[in-house]
């Protein structure tokens, strides 16, 4: 995995500077230690940081085609690239490295931008065209990698991450109050807004031609949900378990493919347990496996994660969090994500991926992906069940099926029914919105909205970040089912802008570490979007068919283990009687005046109920509601000015 950034003059002619390409990768040095390169045309200048997997010796970027007319920088892997650059060769193509690459500039040659399609991969790259004066920006399907834009005085700048376009120093540092409402309601933005002023971020599955003049972007893919296997193939039980286990271990297959050792990610649950078995079985004898514990047992998965490395037979190694650590190493987590977190759950996974380089690992594949395309998450189960409710909204009964969902969480059995009616009932005869399945996450995290600044209030007046979502829903969408649509709003709000980023790409790559997502294929995902609903979700049995054709590779204490949702200590990480100057700092009553993004005297009220509360007392609300404050506060440190303009 790599770093990409460049500029391109758009309507002014500028000398391309060199010194600024410079300062751009070295913004970027984290995810490409390895090597650098810079290629500087006439309006072009691209450059590259390398963290080298593929051809370690003779894949140095930017690369170009034969006679140097086509220039690429890339970040990411296309898995497919052997069978890709065998096709190539029989149609004369010349290859002067062994990288996947370089197949990207050949397929351009070949089909133009139409070349995506053939891609199975995560990418994020540019492509220069010097013949047409074009450059080419894309991402992969569901938004693995990242890329952002932006442009000032006439140039066009981008990079994979926004630190990079930084170091231009006309590039303004401001916070957008639409991307703020947006990602305190979404737990992420929905791109091309970011939650920094005029900086963009290229959507999922896009690209973007830029020329003199102006720019262009394009969508060249969707999962759709609307196609369904047909007749016997969509009945037939055994058969589906059958495609989608030779999708899965295809999938895996592909992604072993490196130059250096390749291990897994194992959290004891279904998903990474599945991938670690494949991958111990068919394809790698001797497996390495990584995992993060906790000091307190209410977060703490470790029996479970001992319990796989045992039955599987990988040299497991772990890391132990403590509130202290996630707290103290949370501006660092900051920096690297980019934006405001509602949970402290990125912070482990930084430390995780520092463990795992300390033990001279570049790649590891994960199970990122496979409750969002099997309908893993509560969310779903919770959303049928408040339809099912929603029939008969006067029902005793129902809602205390409420009761079930969530008992992994501490003190959820004290949760009285009352309260849990109360809670669920809040927009409950809403079924007709498209986004019914995430009406109480969002209610969770708004909380932090009604603490911001008078001043952030008013521009936000009228604006609703759900009608944004809205406005982007694909065109069949009405017709999908239920359980459908609410698989499409989780993949394209907490897939692509947390899970995968905050969580995945900038906790790895923090530590030039590279994730790889078997279940994030393209194929395995188009296969289970075709499957019918009841083969995910059935009745209220999560992931139905992924633990059907578990059966063979993990025992039934893991196969069958209740869906626990990844979480991590959040108030408790801040106040927790370890020092954290910089949390007295941020929360000091001069600098939410001097900052005016929260109202100072809602926020002290808060700040002073997390000081005097134990975790088990606090709310939900309140606990993402001072990881929010905390971190867009330390958001603004590390990247803004303050008020009087200067570097802080």
């Amino acid at each position: 995995m790599c770093g990409i950034c460049g500029t391109l003059n758009l309507s002014k002619s500028h000398k391309i500077d060199v010194n600024l390409l410079k300062r751009m990768a070295l913004a970027l040095r984290h995810r490409g230690p390895d090597e650098f390169g810079i290629y500087k045309g006439a309006d072009i200048g691209l450059a590259h940081a390398r963290l080298s997997i593929i051809d370690l010796e003779g894949g140095k970027q930017p690369i170009h085609n034969e006679d140097r007319a086509v220039w690429v920088v890339f970040n990411g892997e296309i898995f497919n690239y052997i069978e890709l650059r065998e096709g190539l060769l029989k149609k004369g193509h010349k290859f002067y490295t062994n990288t996947d690459t370089e197949v990207i500039i050949h397929l351009y040659e070949e089909k133009g931008p139409g070349f995506l399609n053939e891609l199975n991969g995560q990418f994020a790259f540019a492509l220069w065209d010097s013949k047409t004066r074009r450059l080419m920006l894309a991402r992969d399907r569901f938004g693995i990698r990242p890329l952002f834009y932006t442009t000032v005085d006439g140039s066009l700048l981008f990079a994979s991450e926004i630190k990079s376009l930084f170091a231009d120093r006309r590039v303004r540092r401001e916070l957008d109050a639409y991307g703020l409402d947006q990602f305190f309601t979404f737990w992420a933005t929905m791109p091309p807004q970011s939650v920094f002023k005029d900086i963009l971020e290229l959507p999922p599955a896009h690209y973007l031609i830029a020329e003199k003049g102006g720019m262009a972007v394009k969508r060249y893919w969707e999962l759709d949900f609307h196609s369904r296997l047909q007749g016997a193939d969509a009945q037939n039980e055994e058969a589906c378990g059958e495609q989608l286990l030779d999708l899965l271990k295809d999938s895996i297959k592909l992604r072993l493919r490196a130059d250096v050792p390749v291990a897994c990610y194992l959290s004891g649950g279904l998903d990474s347990s599945l991938i670690t078995a494949i991958v111990k079985k068919h394809f790698k004898n001797r497996l390495e496996t990584f995992s993060v514990n906790f000091s307190d047992p209410d977060f703490d998965e470790g029996n479970f994660q001992r319990r796989a490395a045992e039955y599987l037979g990988t040299e497991h190694k772990s890391i132990t969090c403590d509130y202290a650590d996630i707290g103290k190493i949370m501006p660092e987590v900051v920096w690297h994500a980019e934006k405001p977190l509602v949970r402290t759950a990125p912070a482990p996974l930084f430390l995780l991926s520092r463990l795992v380089r300390k033990n001279h690992i570049k790649v590891v594949l994960t199970g990122e992906g496979a409750d969002e395309i099997l309908a893993g998450y509560d969310l779903f189960r919770e959303a049928k069940i408040r339809r099912f409710w929603a029939k008969i909204p006067d029902s005793r009964l129902r809602p205390l099926l409420m009761r079930k969902l969530y008992s992994y969480i501490p003190n959820w059995p004290k949760t009285t029914s009352a309260f849990l009616e109360h809670f669920y009932r809040n927009h409950l005869l809403k079924t007709e919105l498209s986004y019914y399945s995430h009406l109480p996450r969002w209610d969770v995290t708004s909380r932090i909205k009604t603490l911001f600044s008078d001043e952030l209030k008013d521009t936000l007046s009228g604006y609703k970040s759900e009608q944004y979502l809205d406005s982007g829903l694909p065109n069949r969408f009405s017709q999908w089912d239920e359980l459908s649509r609410a698989q499409h709003i989780e993949i394209v709000t907490l897939l692509s802008g947390n899970l995968l980023s905050s969580q995945g790409d900038r906790m790895m790559m923090a530590n030039s570490v590279e994730g790889r997502f078997p279940f994030l294929d393209y194929r395995v995902a188009e296969f289970c979007a075709k499957l019918p609903p009841e083969l995910k979700l059935n009745v209220m049995n999560e992931k139905y068919l992924l633990k059907k054709i578990a059966a063979p590779y993990l025992p039934e204490e893991i196969r069958s283990r209740k869906k626990q949702a990844y979480r991590a200590p959040e108030s408790a990480s801040f106040f927790n009687g370890k020092s954290n100057t910089y949390v007295d700092d941020l929360l000091s009553e001069e600098n939410l005046k001097k900052t005016r993004y929260f109202n100072p005297e809602l926020t002290s009220k808060l700040v002073k109920k997390c000081r005097a509360s134990s975790a088990s007392q606090l709310s939900a609300k309140d606990n993402m509601a001072i990881t929010g404050v905390i971190t867009t506060l330390l958001l603004g440190k590390l990247f803004m000015k303050n008020t009087k303009g200067e570097e802080i």
